[in-house]
């Protein structure tokens, strides 16, 4: 389904990524407070050695501790960036140039390091924070210090922050909901109104999350889901407006007692465009990523991904161009579509594998009844021996037909258009 396209090596672990809306170009957060953009070949534009460059556009040090979160605005022009120096930064998307500075808000001494940030809307900015508080700014009014709305959607980290898309009533098409979690809760809130629902303790930590269209009940099949993963490596789905509880549990990684598997720590769904249907993307603690379709409920064994062997991932994503980007300790990957063609050329080479093994067995065959045809000539001239060489000749002919059968030596019948 993807292969790995190149590995970006970072000078320091990676906190989060942002992706241009429009253009090939990945900005990082890293744990050494520096923020840089990466411009990514584009799209199908390698030489004919199969390489292309990946460009540095810019790199500085945004943050005195580390970069946390980055969010591009909707136009792709600017960038904002928080970081534990309790800092959010408003910049220049192509030359990095801050604009804008706001502090982030703290009832104590000790700053309230950002969590997450997402550009809800040219009107509205979400930022999460490691005391469980949500502040939403108003980015329309000029030399804004502090946020119009604060909100406590929940006791612990607000873990993701899902916008669920606009109502068809909607005039700005842009969502003024948004779905998060944070600790063993999911929680709505609405930029106007507040909190507006909270569901019920799931005794699993739950930490990323991804809405998926046309999902919905039978009878309402347009109202689409919302995937969560979880600490323990199962991946819930919850019907939209239904908020109480989980709908179905699909375990991504498999239980290992008390313990459970794997966490689920980014997600992402494949865009439709590719023609998957409705799957998504899981990030896992040990480096691996695992492929779900949510219309069948069913973990895909194959093929086998992975980030790193022993860093987490901690984000994913969708670029302009439909490859993805995994994240995760000191590398960024970007995997590509595998064509159709790839897959033809790889199970090309697999048949012919198989009949190379084929044609040395036969060659064995064939010398070891040359070496019994000797044996039996030298021990009779008689034409009663001759006779029964050609008897035992045909009997092996006729064995070995009764056992191939009518599939041939693989024992599959093969159709045009068919794999």
């Amino acid at each position: 389904m993807f292969e790995n396209l190149c590995t970006i090596p970072l000078q320091a672990d990676v906190f989060t990524t942002a992706l241009h809306p429009t253009q090939p170009l990945l900005t990082v957060g890293l744990s050494s407070g520096h923020v840089q953009t990466y411009r990514l070949p584009p799209i199908d534009s390698a030489d004919e050695h199969g390489k292309d460059v990946i460009d540095t556009t810019w790199s500085t040090r945004r943050h005195k501790g580390s970069c946390r979160c980055l969010g591009y605005t909707h136009d792709g022009a600017n960038v904002y960036s928080a970081g534990t120096d309790a800092l959010v930064k408003y910049f220049d998307a192509e030359t990095g140039k801050v604009q804008s500075k706001m502090a982030i808000p703290t009832s104590t001494t000790v700053p309230d390091a950002p969590t997450l940030l997402h550009v809800l809307n040219p009107q509205s900015l979400l930022l999460a924070t490691d005391s469980g508080a949500l502040h939403i700014w108003d980015t329309r009014e000029d030399g804004t210090k502090k946020p119009a709305q604060t909100h406590f959607p929940h006791s612990d980290y607000v873990s993701s922050i899902t916008p669920l898309p606009p109502t068809e009533e909607s005039t700005s098409g842009f969502s003024k909901q948004w779905v998060s979690t944070g600790g063993t809760t999911l929680a709505v809130t609405d930029v106007r109104r507040g909190v507006l629902v909270r569901s019920e303790d799931q005794e699993d930590e739950l930490l990323s999350s991804t809405f998926v269209p046309g999902l919905g009940p039978k009878k309402n099949r347009a109202n689409g889901v919302m995937a969560i993963g979880s600490g323990s490596g199962v991946l819930t789905v919850w019907d939209k407006g239904a908020w109480d509880d989980q709908q179905e549990r699909i375990i991504v990684d498999g239980q290992r007692g008390s313990q459970g598997g794997e966490s689920i720590d980014a997600l992402t769904m494949i865009p439709e465009v590719l023609g998957y249907g409705k799957k998504v993307v899981c990030g896992l603690g040990d480096g691996s990523l695992r492929v779900v379709d949510l219309a069948d409920r069913a973990v895909l064994t194959a093929p086998n991904l992975r980030h790193d062997v022993t860093e987490g991932v901690v984000s994913l994503g969708f670029d302009c161009g439909n490859r993805l980007i995994s994240a995760g300790g000191d590398t960024i990957k970007v995997w590509e579509e595998l064509s159709e063609l790839q897959g033809e050329e790889q199970e090309a080479e697999d048949d012919e594998e198989e009949e190379d093994e084929e044609e040395d067995d036969s060659e064995d065959e064939a010398r070891e009844d040359s070496r019994k045809r000797s044996a039996e000539s030298d021990d009779s001239d008689s034409e009663d021996g001759i006779a029964e060489m050609k008897q035992r000749a045909k009997r092996r002919k006729e064995a070995q037909k009764n056992k191939l059968g009518p599939m041939g030596a693989h024992g599959i019948m093969g159709f045009d258009g068919l794999d």
